[in-house]
């Protein structure tokens, strides 16, 4: 079965995400989603499209987002990115967004709405 195609957007309204860079680029397409805080883990597993579930805020993930071709970062827990994370985020186009929850609970929800790791 294929995987429904999300907007960014959709998923940043239903799961109450912060938008911290790329404000405007919030139009990308989802289609799936990957959740890890192994940057050698998300080079070898993400897909492209997919939205990056991580504690992780240094600028290294954007090099990893870009290298992927990731729709964007999701940064759990309430953690605050680094600035040069932001800069570099922006710099490369990559949209960073926030949440307050943990991984599980937001990893529900997205899989709720059905996005999946399987595509």
């Amino acid at each position: 079965m294929k995987n429904k195609i999300f907007q960014l957007t959709e998923i940043i309204k239903a799961c109450g995400l912060e938008k911290v860079s790329g404000k405007n680029l919030a139009d990308r397409p989802v289609e799936g989603g990957y959740a890890s805080d192994l940057l050698s883990d998300v080079m070898a597993n993400a897909k492209k499209n997919d939205i990056w579930i991580t504690l992780q805020i240094h600028p290294n993930i954007v090099a990893v987002a870009v290298l992927k071709e990731l729709s964007a970062i999701i940064i759990i827990n309430g953690r605050k990115p680094e600035p040069e994370m932001l800069e570099k985020a922006a710099k490369e186009g990559i949209p960073v967004l926030a949440s307050p929850l943990p991984a599980f609970e937001l990893i529900g929800r997205l899989y709720g709405m059905g996005v999946s790791g399987l595509h």
